[in-house]
């Protein structure tokens, strides 16, 4: 069995053995057929392959029982297809089998395979929701242009825009914008506004841009108010991604069992619905958790909402599909794949509720200012 995980900078592969064990790995750069094209993805994935094969003592000639690879752009299955089709074209003993999906569905299948959410923030953002019975909803995934709210890249394109906008006056920030872009100039190596104009627009660089993204969190930490103010921001945007899926699957299951939204059918217990969280931004949880809560409250979602960090490689969720493609059941342990870090209660009705893990944050106001967010 084969895996391989692509964002926007970087790729892993696995191969797995019929009891799920790990015998070959390799790493690579990134493999979004967006940005790069059917061919060079295809020739990147096939480089990969070949090195993990050989780490596995595999000959280069042998081929896997099945191929699976959930790469980031892969929402299409036109151009799944596509590529599917060109990687046995390149390497026709690649795999009896390939199979290929977004990245999301590694990610949801590792830490849900029964059902769940899952929020990628990353580079870019991306979210799905896949009921017990099957049915997927998507939200966001449609890159800088059009989305990638909460993303690494939004927060760093957030923090460098406010900059911009107070220096000229045209929308001056409630908060010190100082530190800020100092950390911008010298990230990108540059003095002024205009030096910066070359990584916004002739040479730039999704994954360079979002880099910045770990000096804000950085300062955020340090206290710096309009690193916190972003980040707050950052966890609003992706929890209405959050809501926006589990009022999907609400309405949906409402039309089709007549029950209460949120409601399970014995007890009248609300539903809990994992969210496996994926991607670099969410390291940064206590930055993201007011806004966050302050959005799913504002919200009124009617489910729990148990988020959790995977302890393993979003490998064993495209190892599970790429055995499931060939009907093969592959052996897996859930309880050690992830670990759950907060727990959402909603406030129905304005009851007193427990949220998380550490007393009463429903409705958390984040850093207070005026201008809180658009998402707010």
């Amino acid at each position: 069995m084969f895996y391989n995980f692509s964002g926007a900078t970087h790729s892993n592969l696995v191969i797995c053995d019929q009891t799920g064990k790990v015998v070959g790995r390799s790493k690579g750069p990134g493999t979004n057929h967006w940005s790069l094209g059917i061919e060079e993805c295809a020739r990147r994935v096939i480089e990969m392959l070949h090195a993990a094969k050989i780490d596995a003592g595999m000959a280069l000639d042998e081929p896997l029982d099945s191929f699976g690879l959930t790469l980031s752009g892969c929402e299409q299955e036109s151009s799944n297809t596509v590529l599917a089709a060109r990687l046995k074209e390149k390497d026709k003993s690649c795999s009896r089998e390939v199979f290929v999906a977004s990245d999301t569905a590694g990610s949801l299948f590792t830490g849900a395979p029964s059902g769940g959410m899952v929020l990628i923030a990353g580079t870019g953002s991306n979210g799905l929701l896949r009921t017990p019975e099957g049915q997927q909803y998507g939200c966001g995934g449609w890159g800088h242009f059009l989305g990638d709210e909460g993303s690494a890249y939004w927060i760093a394109h957030r923090a460098v825009k406010t900059v911009f906008d107070h220096e000229d006056g045209l929308r001056p920030s409630f908060h010190s914008t100082e530190r800020v872009w100092e950390a911008a100039k010298e990230h990108f190596n540059v003095t002024s506004q205009a030096e910066l104009l070359p990584h916004v627009y002739k040479h730039f660089d999704k994954a360079q841009f979002a880099g910045l993204t770990s000096k804000l969190s950085q300062l955020a930490y340090e206290g710096d108010e309009l690193a916190q103010h972003v980040f707050a921001d950052a966890g609003s945007a992706l929890a209405a991604h959050a809501a926006a899926l589990a009022d999907k699957a609400q309405r949906r299951n409402g039309r089709e069992k007549g029950q209460g939204e949120g409601m399970e059918e014995n007890g009248g217990e609300l539903k809990t619905i994992r969210v496996v969280c994926v991607g670099s931004v969410w390291k940064s949880w206590s930055l993201l958790k007011p806004g966050t809560l302050k959005q799913l409250n504002k919200r009124r979602i009617t489910t729990n909402l148990e988020f959790v960090r995977l302890r393993v490689s979003s490998a064993i969720g495209a190892a599970w599909l790429a055995a499931k493609n060939v009907d093969f059941d592959l052996p897996r342990d859930d309880k050690t794949y992830c670990e759950v870090f907060y727990t959402y209660t909603p406030n129905i009705n304005k009851l007193s509720k427990v949220n998380g893990h550490n007393g009463k944050e429903n409705g958390v106001v984040g850093c207070g200012c005026s201008d809180w967010s658009y998402w707010s």
